[in-house]
């Protein structure tokens, strides 16, 4: 059993806890005490962010418990969220203190084992303090890792580190913010003389090798992906230890307690796929849908909708835009009550959200309306309903989304997607088929983007003199960087050196180019300007929310809402009416409006695109439906022997084979219980997909 591998007092402190070790536990515990780098490819729950930190706790046990704890940074977490870092620094604490309260039981006497926090929202004294004393644990967030990395006093800090868990992992490689990461993630590996072991935890993706690479580099090509526990607790990988180089399964756990240098060091996958039941369903509204969905189907929808809010303890409910989230909110709360829902999406200030999420968490709302905001894994409370208002347009964010329900083990996570339209009925049926046969979005990836890279340049010279070529080096070790041509490298470090034109002067100039020698010093004004425009994340043209009376942020609107909006006009944010009473200085000043009509404000730009691989699952869709209309047309033509030949000769073993299963006991179908039926889709992993399909003999409206 992989438990054993660590400590006493973490093992009687996780059977107190818990009944036994998930899969990913079982599976990726050898390969992270041992010292290797990992991604945990795992649904939502199933404990995989404490799969990572178990393993870095027990080797910062072991140096507890022989007295060599010393206060410097040892591992780094990573999350794409501060709302996610706040979360896992206050979940921390709890098991920290557990495993110290049972370590005094057994009569060990260990110094405790310290967390701190770096983002965005941290106050300049708590950064001092960090940088004063280090703690053991630092939870962070990507900007903030390149401001420390970027700071001469932080840097130094981080030159301890041995172990670098970077969270959710596949929202970050899908855009520039990624590229950053991996370029920030080189830089710390450059700093470190120690290698660093990467822990990369993910929510099911594909291609997971591509996911992979991101995380560790390309310096190793080996790779080794691990689906059955029982290759991993009885494998015969090799540790280098005092005693010799031996099989993994002969070396004893006092020996792996520090980074075991690996004979080799491939990037392992811990992949358990969405092997999860889930109990999956569509909704449609008693009237025929359309083209658009019109105001009476609406209130059919609300009706619906209260209905499986009541009829559950707690619910989330997503939508694609924040101006939905608004007024589903406004129209929800007229029918449940103002104190049983409200909304969450970014552009609510942070004390807002935050309030939400507690409340959800202590069960004082019975529904929260949200965007992308609550897809992460926020510690919320239990839910056990998750509601997609139209599709989700893409396959692995309604699989994410739905994971939020069910959100431990032992549980089914349970959705339900309610159809707007007739497009939108086919798009969300693709989803579902998809989902039954094992097929996910391929997750685009920028391909060495150069803005970026001439952003972490200046950063990487402003701390320390760089040699061009092992600069180049370091830079295409990062995998988005890894096909960057040297003439592109060149070209960045000439504007940077010599300015954007030959007449623009020396004022944007941050760095010197010994061509010669071929070595790179920063100029006055590079860290500065490092810093100031630290991070890749898109600038967004928004105008503050402030109330007049004691100037609170209540969230912020789109810059051509507040610029077009009027002094007395009324607009809803955060479920609350406010009236406008004037604009100054980029910030809108507010007044309750007391319950008074509203308006919704929009934000452009928002609405997600739909990813290649549904569109794919789309357009089988309708084929197959077009091949069944035919084939009920000839068959009432008379033309039967010919139509079951053709029907004979269908691959039904393809993505769109028709699935067979019982009706619909509980009511997802309410519209017209001909129309849908419920669906048992065995996917390619062997999983259970309890959802909705077209029946064969109904397609004539679909």
């Amino acid at each position: 059993m992989s438990l054993e591998l660590f400590h006493p007092v973490i093992q009687q402190w996780f059977r107190g806890r818990f009944a036994a070790p998930t899969e990913p536990q079982e599976l990726g515990w050898p390969d992270l005490v041992a010292g290797r780098d990992v991604l945990i490819a795992a649904p939502t729950g199933s404990g995989k962010t404490l799969t990572a930190f178990l393993a870095a706790i027990d080797r910062l046990l072991r140096l507890a418990v022989r007295g060599e704890l010393t206060d410097e940074i040892r591992v780094v977490y990573v999350s794409p969220l501060r709302a996610l870092s706040n979360d896992m620094h206050r979940n921390l604490e709890v098991p920290l203190a557990e495993i110290l309260a049972v370590a005094g039981e057994l009569g060990i006497e260990i110094a405790p084992i310290r967390v701190g926090l770096r983002t965005g929202d941290t106050s300049a004294a708590k950064r001092a303090a960090i940088v004063k004393r280090p703690p053991q644990i630092l939870v962070t967030t990507p900007e903030s890792l390149y401001l420390m990395l970027t700071s001469p006093k932080a840097r130094e800090k981080l030159k301890t580190v041995e172990t670098v868990i970077v969270d959710e992992i596949h929202a970050l490689v899908r855009d520039k913010r990624g590229s950053h990461l991996a370029l920030t993630l080189e830089r710390l590996a450059a700093l470190c003389p120690q290698r660093l072991q990467r822990i990369g935890l993910s929510a099911t993706q594909r291609p997971i090798e591509e996911i992979a690479r991101f995380l560790v580099g390309v310096a190793s090509d080996e790779w080794r992906v691990v689906s059955d526990a029982k290759q991993v607790v009885s494998g015969e990988w090799r540790v280098a230890s005092e005693e010799g180089i031996k099989p993994l399964s002969d070396v004893s756990s006092s020996l792996v307690t520090h980074h075991s240098p690996l004979v080799t060091s491939p990037p392992v996958i811990i992949d358990v796929g969405f092997q999860r039941q889930l109990d999956l369903g569509i909704e449609v509204p008693p009237s025929e849908l359309g083209a658009v969905c019109m105001h009476e189907q609406w209130a059919e929808i609300n009706e619906r909708i209260v209905e499986l809010v009541n009829g559950h303890r707690a619910t989330l409910i997503f939508v694609n835009t924040r101006r939905l989230a608004e007024r589903l909110t406004h129209q929800l709360s007229e029918l449940l009550g103002e104190e049983a829902i409200t909304s969450h999406h970014g552009s609510l200030a942070a004390d807002l959200r935050h309030d939400t999420e507690q409340r959800l968490k202590a069960g004082q709302l019975k529904a929260v309306v949200a965007t992308a905001s609550l897809e992460m894994g926020l510690d919320i409370g239990y839910i056990d309903l998750v509601i997609q208002i139209g599709s989700s347009r893409n396959i692995a964010t309604f699989l994410q989304r739905v994971g939020r329900s069910g959100h431990a083990l032992g549980l089914v996570p349970k959705g339900r997607m309610f159809a707007l339209t007739r497009d939108e009925l086919i798009e969300c049926m693709a989803i579902l088929r998809a989902i039954g046969h094992g097929r996910l979005d391929i997750v685009p990836i920028p391909v060495a983007p150069l803005d970026v890279l001439a952003q972490q340049i200046v950063a990487a010279v402003a701390c320390e003199d760089w040699s061009s070529d092992e600069l180049f080096a370091v830079c295409r070790r990062a995998a988005p960087y890894r096909d960057l041509p040297r003439a592109d490298f060149d070209r960045i470090v000439q504007m940077l050196s010599e300015g954007i034109t030959s007449s623009s002067g020396r004022s944007r100039v941050y760095l010197h180019h010994d061509q010669v020698g071929r070595r790179l010093r920063a100029r006055p004004g590079a860290r500065i300007a490092a810093i100031s425009n630290a991070g890749a994340i898109p600038e967004v043209f928004a105008i503050r929310v402030v109330t007049e009376e004691d100037h609170t942020v209540v969230g912020s609107v789109d810059e051509d809402f507040g610029t077009e909006s009027q002094s007395g006009d009324i607009f809803l944010l955060g479920n609350t009416s406010w009236r406008i009473r004037y604009l100054r200085g980029g910030d809108l000043f507010v007044t309750d409006a007391h319950g008074a009509p509203p308006t919704i404000p929009f934000w452009r730009g928002e609405a997600p695109g739909r990813t290649f691989e549904l569109s794919e699952e789309v357009s089988l869709l309708r084929e197959e439906l077009d091949r069944r209309l035919s084939l009920v047309n000839e068959l009432e033509s008379g033309r039967a022997t010919q139509a079951v030949v053709s029907a004979e000769r269908h691959d039904y073993s393809s993505p769109v084979a028709p699935p067979t299963g019982p009706a619909d006991a509980e009511g997802s179908n309410y519209a017209n219980p001909k129309s849908l039926v419920q669906s048992n889709v065995p996917n390619q992993t062997g999983e259970t997909v309890s959802g909705t399909a077209l029946a064969a003999g109904d397609c004539d409206e679909p």
